[in-house]
């Protein structure tokens, strides 16, 4: 693959395009792990080369625990991304988080239990470290980027995903609150922790579109409600988007492009060759 992309956008329930790429073309990508929700549609946006995947797939026929995760985050790693923002909707488990507000989260809570978290396996052993799973310095230019935009934001919080489709019940929704949860999603997990592994820097700005169902005061979650406040931040987030390509600082200041030198456990004569294969691009710098 020649194609060189420093940026990715994953956009989520709402954002389906990203408006204002140049010279752009959809690449459809095959990966070890089948392949991604749609073609990855690359461009230019304010000089910079990004990638925009449509997490659903066109349409959006895709449930959150269908979403082929390792297969979009292989493909963009074929593509040489070494950043990832996710555009995602989610629900507000506190009362200052009011619908049209951006989080910025730093912390994950993974409470799904469908879907493959990992590329490893298969003879071959890694233990990535994601105690803060978000990279920092990404989150602290999108934070500037969304302010610039004129955007409502919350910098750091837990984002606790949840399997779905359906939306919590109000004990669940009281629970994620009892233990501290800022928001709640359907996606967020494990994509963040496959971009970890493949060493791309990941931040998410997640949109507020609902209070969940544990307000006494709001009405409860509905689909229409969640369309509704995002079709109002598509344009903040798309604009968000323009000025973090502007101020992207060329070389990242973090370890997330480091994150599998010390996580490889398994003797590389014991690995399988046709594992290390799959694996080649991942870690292929360090055996």
């Amino acid at each position: 693959m020649t194609e060189q992309v420093g940026m990715a956008i994953i956009g989520g329930s709402g954002l389906y395009e990203m408006a204002g790429l140049e010279d752009t073309r959809p690449i459809e990508v095959d990966t070890p792990f089948g392949k991604p929700s749609a073609p990855i549609v690359v461009g230019t946006l304010e000089g910079v080369r990004v990638a925009f995947l449509a997490r659903h797939g066109i349409g959006h026929h895709i449930m959150p625990s269908e979403v082929p995760y390792r297969a979009n985050i292989f493909a963009l790693k074929t593509l040489g991304v070494q950043r990832i923002v996710s555009i995602s909707a989610c629900g507000s488990l506190k009362e200052g988080f009011e619908p049209g507000h951006i989080v910025i989260p730093d912390q994950i809570y993974d409470n799904t239990h469908k879907r493959s978290r990992t590329f490893f396996g298969d003879g071959f052993v890694a233990h990535v470290g994601v105690a803060d799973p978000f990279c920092e310095d990404l989150s602290g230019q999108l934070e500037s980027a969304v302010r610039e935009a004129g955007g409502v934001i919350h910098r750091g919080g837990a984002f606790i995903t949840i399997e779905g489709p359906r939306f919590s019940t109000k004990a669940e929704s009281n629970t994620y609150r009892g233990w501290g949860m800022s928001i709640v999603g359907m996606t967020a997990s494990p994509e963040a922790f496959l971009a970890r592994e493949a060493e791309i820097c990941y931040a998410t700005m997640a949109h507020v579109t609902d209070y969940d169902v544990w307000h006494v005061s709001e009405a409860p979650v509905t689909v229409e409600m969640v369309i509704q406040t995002l079709t109002k931040n598509t344009k903040l987030a798309q604009e968000s988007v323009h000025i973090l390509a502007q101020r992207l600082k060329e070389e990242r200041d973090c370890a997330c492009g480091q994150a599998l030198a010390s996580a490889m456990i398994t003797n590389k004569d014991a690995i399988p060759p046709k594992t290390l294969q799959k694996l080649d691009l991942l870690v292929s710098k360090y055996l």
